[in-house]
């Protein structure tokens, strides 16, 4: 019978097997990531969201600079229930989605929401210079751009595939990964995407939104 668990639900199974069967021991490190990945034929990536997986239902210990811990060789009750959408599939998504809405927010925007989209960015600069996440400011400029494309159904994907950062699995992966570096670094790719409205290059913006989502990804899941 297929599987038709996510990829990440497999992988934190996998595991746990490993740790069930006495691999890992209560108290011992697992292998590094890259490692891990190679023993066990997936990317990166889907590693790490298993691993963020097995955090939160309390199987092992994400230590920063230090490594990966077992912390439960018993597998918990919980074991395979979704925690949220994969993160990896998450951007993608958005990626593919956000590039082609912007394609007509470009020429249908006014000077009234690009004023507006400069406003969202001076509000997020200002919270990441005050050590804030400014994931309202983030949310507020996608879905502004969105929004101006004037189609409801549209808007309202780009709402729910962002609100869906939200979730056990993509909010146990910011804990971990997001830092003021990575805030600064969408802040910049913000504005090379507002520069491509401003100059009403369409393709330009479109390009922007791609890169933008792919090294968000990437940041979240390979750094």
């Amino acid at each position: 019978m297929t599987d038709t668990r996510r990829l990440y639900q497999q992988t934190a199974d996998r595991v746990r097997h490993l740790i069930a069967k006495g691999v890992y021991e209560t108290g011992s490190r697992l292998p590094a990531e890259r490692d891990l990945a190679q023993q066990l034929g997936v990317s990166r990536p889907s590693l790490r969201e298993a691993l963020i997986a097995l955090e939160i239902d309390g199987t092992i210990e994400i230590r920063m600079g230090s490594g990966i811990y077992v912390l439960n060789t018993a597998k918990p009750s919980n074991a395979g229930r979704s925690l949220g959408e994969s993160p990896s599939e998450l951007m993608q998504a958005r990626a593919v989605i956000e590039s082609a809405i912007i394609i007509q927010a470009a020429a249908m925007i006014t000077e009234e929401t690009l004023a507006s989209l400069r406003a969202i960015l001076n509000a997020m600069a200002d919270d990441i210079a005050n050590a804030r996440k400014p994931i309202e400011q983030d949310r507020a400029f996608h879905l502004t751009i969105a929004q101006s494309a004037g189609n409801i159904l549209l808007a309202e994907i780009v709402a729910n595939l962002f609100d869906e950062r939200h979730s056990p699995l993509s909010a146990g992966i910011r804990g971990h990964f997001e830092t003021t570096d990575s805030w600064t670094a969408a802040l910049t790719e913000h504005r090379a995407i507002l520069a491509a409205l401003e100059a009403g290059d369409p393709l330009a913006a479109q390009a922007a939104m791609h890169s933008h989502l792919t090294a968000s990804g990437r940041r979240w899941l390979e750094n």
